[in-house]
């Protein structure tokens, strides 16, 4: 997804890929999967595949459903039944991958903060890739809680990253995603997506 422009059609192409690779996905060992049919073919600039990147995609285009065309609305239907196909045969692979997709997007951006320790100007330069990795564990969070999966220690890693996201210093802003996003993302639940760090911290 480009940071300025945003495609039902690209959301669908990616989400349909992931989708064709899921009961594979979910037997493997690989955190980050390939798309393109699981070979070697990793569907070139298509991202990598993971339960979080896929509910993150079918959520949001849920809610763009009604400016879809019949055909795209058709082939988001089929998407999801393979999705809840994939989820009710492998169900606790599918939880044990949730848990550890959130830990490891979650582990991934202590880096980050290291970095702008040492480097106060990357604050602002890095700071999309943190604000996309959040957005996908909240994906991840969400989808935990409608299926009843608890777990006191992921929750309470997300609440250390945000505080360390706040300690950044963050100042409002506009949505930092492509506009067309917006409506899937309030601000009150994703206020990352509405904030950017200093630029001189």
């Amino acid at each position: 997804m480009s940071d300025a422009n945003y495609s039902i059609t690209d959301d669908l192409k990616e989400a349909q890929a992931m989708a064709n690779g899921l009961e594979s996905y979910l037997q493997g060992s690989e955190l980050y999967g390939r798309v393109g049919g699981g070979g070697i073919f990793s569907g070139g600039k298509m991202p990598s595949l993971t339960l979080g990147a896929l509910i993150m995609r079918l959520r949001r285009l849920h809610l763009f459903r009604d400016q879809m065309t019949p055909a795209q609305q058709s082939q988001l239907d089929s998407i999801e039944e393979q999705h809840e196909n994939a989820r009710k045969e492998w169900r606790t692979h599918y939880d044990n991958w949730l848990l550890k997709e959130a830990n490891s997007r979650l582990d991934a951006m202590n880096p980050y903060f290291q970095e702008v320790r040492d480097t106060p100007t990357m604050a602002a330069f890095a700071y999309k890739p943190e604000a996309q990795r959040r957005t996908i564990v909240q994906e991840i969070l969400d989808k935990m809680e409608e299926l009843g999966i608890r777990s006191a220690d992921l929750d309470a890693k997300a609440r250390k990253i945000d505080s360390r996201l706040r300690g950044l210093g963050l100042q409002p802003s506009d949505f930092i995603w492509a506009s067309a996003l917006q409506p899937a993302y309030p601000q009150k639940v994703y206020w990352w997506l509405y904030s950017k760090p200093r630029q001189n911290l």
